[in-house]
């Protein structure tokens, strides 16, 4: 029998979360928020890391994101709401809480996260990660629009 798919969709992985993991661009934030939570859950952080801000990956503690991904006990994702802001690139917000046990306890972490679209391919910006630009610096996701125009809101 087919897996489940982690992101709590009901779907089986291989129709859900799989095929972004294989490749496939996430239709929009909300799914691709799941499917990196799915990455976490299956030590997928390759995917981790090519779905972030690609400003932002060189900065990433990969080894960190290996640990907690291995040394964890995913327990769940709960989607609050999935906000798109249009405009170009287009924008959105996705709250949700993600549920997770480890050597020290059950731990739960909610967070309003930001994410844009670039060349049809949604990214997730990683407001743990400084994005090194100045309000009127070209925006690090490469839209052509100054900084504080594009994603400086979205951190």
């Amino acid at each position: 029998m087919p897996a489940a798919c982690p992101c709590g969709s009901g779907n089986h992985l291989d129709e859900c979360c799989g095929r972004y993991h294989a490749g496939t661009p996430a239709p929009s934030a909300e799914t691709l928020m799941r499917s990196r939570y799915s990455a976490y859950v299956l030590g997928l952080i390759d995917y981790l890391v090519a779905t972030t801000l690609p400003a932002q990956q060189a900065e990433l503690d990969c080894a960190a994101m290996q640990a907690w991904s291995a040394q964890s006990t995913w327990l769940g994702l709960e989607v609050e709401s999935a906000e798109v802001h249009g405009g170009q690139p287009e924008h959105a917000f996705v709250t949700f809480t993600a549920r997770w046990h480890d050597s020290s306890g059950e731990h739960s972490h909610r967070e309003h996260s930001g994410f844009v679209q670039n060349s049809g391919r949604w990214y997730f910006i990683d407001s743990t990660v400084p994005l090194k630009a100045g309000r009127n610096d070209p925006c690090p996701c490469a839209s052509g629009l100054k900084f504080k125009k594009c994603c400086a809101g979205f951190m």
